[in-house]
């Protein structure tokens, strides 16, 4: 898996609050899976599509369909190349936020 993301590595990469992710949480709530990985497991197209999400979105459930280390593991693959923060995981659920530098949607609230 080859990361071509230019949000990855940046020295000013962001880290949430407490209440940050309580904000983006009660957001989360309503949302639905908008990246599926199966039982094929992550691949570059999977990396890609979740970047196009969060360019999107910024705010975005990802559903993982695998055991709880194999998800853990996922999880961890998908934020090094996203670049995003966890913001929650509960189950196959996992929450992820990256601001889009060019047009942000969501306003968080100051730490």
């Amino acid at each position: 898996m080859r990361c071509l993301n230019p949000y990855v590595n940046r020295p000013d990469r962001m880290s949430l609050t407490a209440a940050q992710k309580r904000a983006l949480r009660s957001r989360a709530h309503h949302l639905k899976p908008v990246v599926m990985v199966g039982q094929h497991g992550l691949n570059d197209n999977i990396l890609a599509e979740v970047g196009i999400a969060l360019d999107a979105h910024e705010l975005i459930k990802v559903k993982i369909a695998a055991e709880r280390d194999e998800r853990a593991a996922i999880t961890q693959a998908i934020l090094d190349n996203s670049g995003a923060e966890l913001v929650q995981t509960i189950g196959q659920m996992s929450v992820l936020y990256r601001r889009n530098e060019k047009k942000p949607k969501i306003t968080l609230p100051a730490s």
